[in-house]
C-alpha cells in the first residue's frame, strides 16, 4: 500500500512519515516545495497544495489511504485544506483518511463524513512542540517565558504519540468513524511546564504573565487571524474540561503510554538552549 502523508514537513506529519517508513510502509510525502522537505530516504516527495484541489491529482494515483491536515500545524504558516479534495480523493481510489483537526466540524471534516471513504478523527488537545515554537527565542535570548494564563493547565501531548496514533489508524482496521481526542499523561500549567525546561537546561527561566491586551497584540504581530486569537485566548484562560483532563487513548490505540513533557524536554534540549 501507498500512503500520502500531506503536512509532511509539519509538526506531526514529519513523525508520521518516520513512522511509517520505519514499519516498510511505502510513503509519498506531499509539500509545497519538494526540493526543501529533507525527509526520510525511500520517501517519495510529490508536489502539491491543499488550498489548490487540483495540484493533488497526481499525487493521488495509487493511494490507499490518506494523513491529511485541515489547516497547519506550523506558526505563521497560512493554510485552509479544500474540501474538493476528498472527492478527488474518493474519484482517485483512496479507501481510508485520517484527519488531524482542531475543531472538529469544518468544511472538510463535512466533505469526509459525506464520502464514502473509512474516517477517523484525530484531535490533539495542545502541542507539546509550541514550547519551542512559541518560547525558543525568549528563553534563549532573554531566560524568560510570557503567555497568557500561566496557571492554566493542559494536557498537551507528544507530537510523536500523535503520529503513533495516526499509523494505527492508516495501517489499522476498526477506527472508522471514530473521533479521538489525545493528550500527555499529565496536566501541567505554563509556570510548570517552565520549570521544568529550567531544570533540563541549567538555566534560570523566568515566567511573566501577559495581559489579554498584550497577548491579542503579540498574536496580531505573528499574524494569526481574530477567529485563532480569540480561540487562543479562550484556551488561554478558561479552556473547556477536555483541555485539561487527562485520557487514556493514546495507550489504548498504540499500546504504549503518552510520553510526558519531561521526556519531550529531554529529546528537544538543543532548541531551548
Amino acid at each position: 500500500m501507498t500512503i500520502l502523508v500531506t503536512g509532511a514537513t509539519g509538526t506531526v506529519g514529519r513523525h508520521v512519515v518516520e513512522q511509517l517508513v520505519n514499519k516498510d510502509v511505502q510513503v509519498r510525502a506531499l509539500s509545497r516545495d519538494p526540493k526543501r522537505a529533507n525527509l526520510p530516504e525511500g520517501v517519495e516527495v510529490a508536489a502539491g497544495d491543499l488550498m489548490s484541489p487540483e495540484t493533488l491529482i497526481p499525487a493521488f494515483q495509487d493511494v490507499t489511504a490518506l494523513y491529511l491536515i485541515a489547516s497547519s500545524d506550523q506558526a505563521e504558516t497560512t493554510l485552509e485544506t479544500n474540501p474538493q479534495i476528498i472527492d478527488l480523493a474518493e474519484k482517485a481510489g483512496v479507501q481510508r483518511v485520517s484527519l488531524l483537526t482542531v475543531y472538529g466540524d469544518g468544511p472538510v471534516e463535512q466533505a469526509i463524513k459525506n464520502s464514502r471513504l473509512d474516517w477517523t478523527f484525530v484531535q490533539p488537545v495542545g502541542f507539546m512542540a509550541n514550547a519551542i515554537d512559541d518560547w525558543q527565542e525568549s528563553i534563549r535570548n532573554e531566560g524568560v517565558v510570557r503567555k497568557l494564563g500561566g496557571d492554566t493547565r493542559g494536557a498537551i501531548i507528544h507530537e510523536a504519540d500523535i503520529a503513533a496514533v495516526f499509523v494505527e489508524t492508516l495501517l489499522e482496521k476498526g477506527h472508522h468513524g471514530n473521533f479521538y481526542t489525545l493528550t500527555g499523561p499529565e496536566a501541567l500549567s505554563t509556570i510548570e511546564q517552565v520549570e521544568i525546561i529550567s531544570k533540563a537546561i541549567g538555566k534560570d527561566i523566568k515566567f511573566e504573565e501577559l495581559t489579554e491586551e498584550e497577548a491579542r497584540s503579540a498574536w496580531q504581530e505573528k499574524g494569526h487571524n481574530e477567529e485563532s486569537i480569540d480561540f487562543m485566548v479562550q484556551m488561554s484562560k478558561n479552556p473547556p474540561e477536555i483541555g485539561y483532563t487527562v485520557l487514556p487513548t493514546v495507550e489504548e490505540i498504540t499500546g504504549h503510554p503518552a510520553k510526558t513533557f519531561a521526556e519531550w524536554v529531554s529529546e528537544h534540549k538543543s532548541d531551548l538552549m
